[in-house]
C-alpha cells in the first residue's frame, strides 16, 4: 500500500465514519450532535474530491487507491444512511435502494474487470450526478435544523429522493452497458 497524501486522505475519510455515527450516542444536545455529524460528513465529502484531485495532480494514483477510494465512499454513505434511518430522518426503503445499488454495481464492476471488460462500466456522468445528489442530501438530513426560513430537512428529503432516482437510473445505465457481456457469458 503506497502511503501518500491521497491514500492518507482516503483513510481519514474511513476514520470519520465512527464520528458521523458515534456523535449520536454521546451525551450532547441534538443540535450539537447534528452539527458534529454534518461537519464530519462534509469533511469526508471534501476529502473525497481532494484525494482524487491530488492523486492525479501529484501523479500518485495507485491500484490500492483506486480500490480504497470507492470503498471509503460507499462505507461513509451507507453508515450515514443507516444512522439517518435510525434517527427517523430517512425512509429505510430509500436507504436500501441506495446501499443495494452500491453493492450490486460494485460486484458488477468487479466481475467486468475480471473478464477484461471493466472499461464498459467505468464511472459515468449519471454516476457522478448520483454522488452529488447523495452528498447534498445526507448532510442536510444530518443537520436537520432550519437555517432561517429554509426547511433543511424538507430539502434534504427531496434531495434524497432525487438521489434515489439517479441511483436507479445509473444502475440501469451500468446494467445496459454490461448486458452484452452478461448475455454472452450466460449461454
Amino acid at each position: 500500500m503506497p502511503l501518500n497524501i491521497p491514500n492518507l486522505l482516503t483513510w481519514a475519510r474511513i476514520l470519520l465514519i465512527p464520528v458521523v455515527v458515534g456523535v449520536f450516542y454521546l451525551p450532547l444536545t441534538a443540535a450539537e450532535q447534528n452539527i458534529l455529524a454534518t461537519g464530519a460528513f462534509l469533511v469526508a465529502a471534501i476529502t473525497d474530491w481532494i484525494d482524487g484531485w491530488l492523486a492525479r495532480k501529484l501523479n500518485q494514483t495507485s491500484a490500492f487507491g483506486a480500490f480504497l477510494d470507492p470503498v471509503a465512499d460507499k462505507l461513509m454513505v451507507a453508515a450515514a444512511l443507516v444512522m439517518l434511518v435510525e434517527l427517523n430522518r430517512a425512509d429505510a426503503i430509500l436507504a436500501f435502494i441506495i446501499i443495494g445499488r452500491e453493492i450490486a454495481i460494485s460486484a458488477l464492476r468487479e466481475w467486468m474487470a475480471r473478464i477484461g471488460a471493466g472499461r464498459s462500466v467505468a464511472v459515468s456522468l449519471i454516476g457522478k450526478l448520483k454522488t452529488i445528489a447523495q452528498m447534498t442530501a445526507i448532510p442536510m438530513l444530518l443537520w436537520n435544523m432550519p437555517l432561517g426560513p429554509v426547511d433543511v430537512h424538507l430539502l434534504g428529503t427531496w434531495s434524497l429522493w432525487i438521489a434515489v432516482v439517479l441511483t436507479l437510473w445509473s444502475m440501469v445505465y451500468y446494467l445496459q452497458k454490461a448486458w452484452p457481456e452478461i448475455s454472452a457469458r450466460s449461454r
